[in-house]
């Protein structure tokens, strides 16, 4: 179930990524496909045990802590790439005044020629 739902979450961003034209749509598509690799992670890395990685007496099939850290990197990263996107796409705004892909082309186009 859980695999299902990480390859919906896949999809949906990689739709999102070469269907719509909008910038900011393309960033939100971006972080929704860093999230569902995230949870790909973890949840992969759960799947190596069955009890939490605290050291008990009597414990022995403890799940694998070094995916859910190295994922706690990734997410912040992620955040930082997509506060950095959005900073670009509003400046792209503020100086041609739109944030379609196909018009931001035309325009390009225009002032190189």
């Amino acid at each position: 179930m859980a695999g299902a739902i990480i390859l919906l979450l896949v999809l949906v961003a990689v739709a999102g990524l070469i269907l719509t034209d909008n910038l900011i749509k393309k960033v939100v598509s971006l972080s929704i496909l860093n999230s569902a690799l995230v949870i790909l992670f973890v949840w992969a890395g759960s799947l190596s045990g069955s009890e939490a990685p605290i050291l008990l007496p009597g414990v022995l099939d403890i799940v694998d802590p070094l995916p859910q850290a190295v994922m706690l990197t990734a997410i912040v990263i992620g955040i930082c790439l997509t506060a950095v996107a959005l900073a670009i796409v509003l400046r792209i705004h503020k100086c041609y005044g739109t944030v379609s892909r196909r018009r931001l082309e035309e325009l390009t186009k225009n002032d190189d020629g």
